[in-house]
């Protein structure tokens, strides 16, 4: 008998929408073990950056992710809270504040790092160690195409 929840077989044979259909199951479960601990995905991407790159202007961190300015306050604002970043203003310009990781969001980063790769884990556990690799260096290839020039 069929399943009446399977997708119709047109669909899966387009890749965008395995794509499609693979990143939302990958990024819910990831969303609801970060909320678990009462936080989001970009929390996680702020701290990544900070450590990836170091100290941000506020602004540019925003832009850097793609995050609205207000939005990326109120994100600051919780880390801020619980020692995970500080922010200074320069005092050559008041308008303009650096972001910085600190010990404590080292910890939490590494954390959630591996609460995403228990995530990656379990959405990828039918593949092989050498397909697991394989898709990376595939799905990287495609991120830098699309991402060239941005």
């Amino acid at each position: 008998m069929d399943d009446p929840q399977a997708p119709p077989p047109s669909l899966t044979a387009l890749t965008t929408y395995l794509l499609s259909r693979t990143g939302k199951a990958a990024r819910t479960r990831l969303a609801a073990r970060f909320a678990d601990r009462r936080l989001r995905l970009w929390h996680h991407a702020v701290l990544a950056a900070l450590s990836d790159f170091g100290p941000h202007a506020q602004r540019e961190l925003a832009v850097r992710l793609a995050i609205d300015p207000s939005d990326m306050a109120k994100i600051l604002d919780e880390l801020a809270a619980d020692d995970r970043v500080d922010r200074v203003r320069d005092p050559a310009d008041r308008r303009r504040v650096t972001v910085t990781l600190t010990d404590a969001g080292r910890v939490l980063l590494g954390e959630l790092d591996a609460e995403a790769a228990a995530v990656r884990d379990e959405i990828l556990e039918p593949l092989t160690a050498d397909e697991r690799e394989q898709l990376n260096v595939l799905l990287s290839k495609v991120f830098t195409h699309l991402t060239a020039g941005t």
